[in-house]
């Protein structure tokens, strides 16, 4: 697989499967190949592995572990340490943001998200990589 096939593949980590759709269809429609998982932990499997991911977008509060403790383990796997993480979530307090950003986000988004602004940061990842 070419790096760019590699670099179009998001995977969105939310509990929701409303919000997993949605963000599916919105991504698609962009012609980004997108991935789901419906928590951290099945998250965590598909990273394990060696699937392509070249950006994750995750909610933070999830049953079981949360999407920050799931951050801060992807950052430990040698193979996915560089991966950009974008959190999509109904938390906009400050504090959490900044343990979300010192555990190795690199985004914070408030849902309801902006189409537009998602889809700006999305395409930026991608022109990086």
């Amino acid at each position: 697989m070419s790096k760019e096939m590699f670099m179009a593949v998001i995977l969105v980590v939310d509990d929701s499967m409303i919000i997993r759709k949605q963000l599916s269809v919105v991504l698609s429609k962009q012609g980004y190949e997108v991935h789901e998982a419906a928590g951290a932990e099945p998250a965590l499997e598909i990273l394990r592995g060696d699937a392509p991911v070249g950006l994750i977008i995750s909610d933070v509060n999830m049953p079981g572990m949360n999407g920050l403790d799931m951050v801060a383990e992807i950052r430990t796997l040698e193979h996915r340490r560089e991966i950009p993480i974008f959190m999509l979530t109904t938390e906009s307090t400050e504090h959490l943001q900044k343990e979300g950003m010192e555990k190795g986000a690199n985004a914070w988004i408030v849902k309801p998200f902006n189409e537009e602004q998602l889809l700006a940061g999305v395409a930026q990842v991608f022109a990086c990589g």
